[in-house]
């Protein structure tokens, strides 16, 4: 089949005005992740059967769909087709003609949430120490708590010396149990820059009394400074609020744009069928599998904010998150405005008949098609962290010279 075409410019003026769009990078993520514009998701062309119906779930959303002269379009383009899309287009050019336009592209994976933490580190000034300093504070026995924010499969294969895990979202709600001495420094860690940074605001922004600083680069960092890491660690940080927690993070989500909703107001935007509508539940995966609301999918809220294009690729689209402590899903909606999607809280739910069960899953991808991160794993080559890291300082200005993100620091 022939796929019209729209041109580079086009899409620029649909992501610049905020219209509904899903530019939809068909090569396998490896090699998206070798360069791609700022807002393009990757969905490979042979996944679609699998991804279309949870990630694209309005299906006369407009598409644009491209690759690097691989001859993929047509595949992707009759996939979904097949699957019931309706708007379908292709780049006029594919990725040489966005690169011919004059337009910025973007390495590596989650790509524009990495730039949007550089941005609010740039902005706010995110305090944080490096690695030496850290290990001097753990070796001196120093009043600090170190909380790491990535996942917990990721903290269980490597951490910091005494760090317990919290996951990105769920500082709030837990720091004031993990940290309870206000004069305790608390110190936020991830595998590289961002969740370590967005970790760190999160608190500063929420009004946590503790000094915070993020520990500088992570765990990638503290590998750099041949400092030792721990392995199958099981910490956990339990439920106990910031003093305050709870509504400060409605202020900080207030602040931010984000706009509360009850039952009547969510059945009106589910019946706006001219609107892709994304609803995540950013709690555990074990409180969603006890019992969650219908048309909720689970995401847990930090790794949201760093995987917003893997979960939301539909630019332009609303996003409704719900939480039954609501500090969750206030800060996490907190960022998503910022990073400048249309965001609201749902507020109540949970005195309704629940659904119980698991998350539904993605099946992963072939590994052979999967980009390797370089903040991974234990076996992973300094020198590509060091290159890594290099990557993230320069964002802050390649946003500048892209001018499409429409980001805002509170």
């Amino acid at each position: 089949m022939t796929v019209p075409s729209v041109s580079p410019s086009q899409v620029r003026t649909a992501l610049l005005l905020r219209e509904e769009i899903a530019l939809l990078d068909v090569r396998h993520e490896a090699v998206f992740a070798t360069g791609h514009p700022l807002f393009a998701a990757n969905m490979a062309a042979d996944r679609i059967a699998l991804e279309a119906e949870t990630r694209l779930p309005r299906k006369d959303v407009p598409i644009v769909i491209y690759d690097a002269g691989e001859g993929l379009v047509s595949a992707a383009a009759d996939h979904l087709n097949a699957s019931g899309y309706t708007n379908v287009r292709q780049l006029d050019g594919g990725l040489q003609g966005w690169k011919s336009a004059g337009y910025e592209v973007f390495e590596d994976v989650n790509s524009y949430a990495k730039a949007f933490g550089e941005l609010v580190e740039s902005r706010r000034h995110t305090p944080s120490l490096a690695a030496e300093e850290v290990g001097a504070l753990i070796a001196s026995g120093a009043n600090i708590q170190i909380l790491d924010v990535r996942r917990f499969d990721e903290y269980a294969t490597m951490n910091i010396p005494g760090s317990i895990s919290v996951p990105g979202a769920e500082l709030v709600l837990r720091a004031g149990r993990a940290a309870p001495d206000p004069e305790t420094t608390i110190i936020v860690n991830c595998a590289g820059r961002t969740r370590s940074i967005i970790g760190t605001q999160s608190l500063i922004n929420a009004g946590v009394a503790n000094e915070v600083r993020a520990l500088r680069n992570g765990t990638i960092g503290w590998t750099l400074a041949k400092q030792s890491l721990e392995h199958g660690s099981d910490r956990r940080g339990e439920i106990g609020a910031i003093e305050g927690g709870e509504t400060n993070a409605r202020d900080v989500a207030y602040r931010a744009g984000v706009r509360h909703i009850g039952s009547e107001e969510m059945a009106a935007l589910r019946e706006q069928a001219n609107r892709t509508l994304y609803c995540f539940d950013v709690r555990s995966e074990e409180e969603y599998t006890a019992g969650h609301i219908a048309g909720f999918r689970h995401y847990a809220g930090g790794q949201l904010v760093q995987e917003i294009d893997m979960a939301a690729p539909v630019r332009g689209a609303r996003i409704v998150l719900t939480d039954n402590m609501r500090v969750r899903a206030d800060m996490t909606a907190s960022w998503l405005a910022q990073m400048g999607w249309e965001t609201y809280a749902l507020e109540g739910g949970y005195d309704a008949t629940l659904e119980i069960g698991p998350p539904r899953l993605i099946p992963k991808p072939d590994p052979s098609h999967r980009y390797r991160r370089p903040y991974e794993g234990t076996d992973v080559k300094e020198s590509a962290m060091q290159a890594y890291l290099d990557w993230e300082y320069g964002l802050v200005e390649q946003l500048r010279r892209d001018g499409t993100h429409g980001f805002f620091v509170i």
